[in-house]
């Protein structure tokens, strides 16, 4: 199956088992803006973080590519203490990811492949995690970074033929301990159909692709540690729906799609999420 140069259909909210074929690049630019404003307190929280995660990928060789990934967002919490409004937030450039992802495995056929890849990586603390305000250090879900060294891992999985690609992933990773502050581990399920809506018959060359994309985000985090203590109040499993639509041509892919939550099971008065909206481009060069 000839892939060099060529922009297939991929997740929205994760990734894919298709190759960056070799000595190729892939960039992605991803605008995400996230609220979680679902406060069981009096304190009414409200956090909301927008800004964008910049994704570039190498193709070392033809089962091993190699990829970074750097967040940068403007985080804004507004609560109300002792009866008061209260504003706290931050903005500036969060931790870099750097994984590879090798194909283990491969079945091709006219019309269709089928792909395993699993991948390896770690998260270094590269965002500022220490920022303070006037009532003192913001809260760790405010800060940038995390300050740890974080180590993931998993496996993808992609089906794809002619009028539709199904994807899923199994995903870890491993927060390790900074600053007294513990993040709890965090496990994903995923899982995606991108179905062509248009053209609804193929013809002769290379033409643009519209798909409609459909998928379920199934998250689980552990609870939080600080100061040598479980946070009663952190960590729970959340199961997002995500409908979008992808734009493909031969180079280049637009795409855009919603993360709904369905169902929300968290620990004490963890804040819950509302919804998160992400839009961006890829291009393969």
């Amino acid at each position: 199956m000839n892939t060099v140069g060529i922009a297939w259909s991929a997740p929205i909210t994760f990734n894919t088992a298709l190759p960056v074929y070799e000595g190729g690049w892939v960039l992605r630019e991803q605008f995400v803006f996230s609220k979680n404003a679902d406060d069981p307190t009096p304190a009414n929280r409200d956090l909301e973080a927008v800004g964008g995660v910049s994704v570039l990928g190498y193709g070392l060789t033809r089962d091993l590519a190699l990829f970074g990934v750097l967040p940068y967002f403007d985080k804004d919490l507004d609560l109300k203490m002792g009866g008061q409004s209260i504003n706290r937030g931050k903005q500036g450039f969060g931790d870099l990811t750097v994984f590879g992802r090798y194909t283990v495995y491969e079945n091709n056929a006219p019309g269709r492949t089928f792909r395993i890849a699993p991948f390896l990586g770690v998260e270094a603390p590269t965002g500022k995690d220490d920022a303070r305000d006037a009532l003192g250090r913001l809260p760790p879900p405010v800060q940038p970074g995390s300050g740890s060294w974080d180590v993931l891992g998993g496996a993808v999985l992609t089906y794809q033929t002619l009028n539709f690609q199904i994807d899923s992933q199994l995903s870890y990773k491993a927060n390790r301990k900074a600053n007294g502050f513990e993040f709890g581990d965090v496990f994903k399920a995923d899982a995606s159909l991108q179905y062509r809506l248009w053209p609804r018959k193929l013809g002769s060359g290379v033409p643009a692709f519209l798909y409609g994309v459909l998928e379920a985000n199934l998250v689980h985090a552990d609870k939080n540690r600080g100061s040598g203590t479980t946070d009663p109040n952190s960590g729970g499993t959340t199961l997002f729906l995500s409908p979008g639509l992808q734009y493909v041509t031969k180079k280049w892919i637009v795409e855009a799609g919603v993360q709904v939550p369905v169902a929300q099971n968290l620990h004490g008065t963890a804040l819950k999420n509302d919804y998160i909206f992400n839009a961006g481009f890829r291009i393969n060069f």
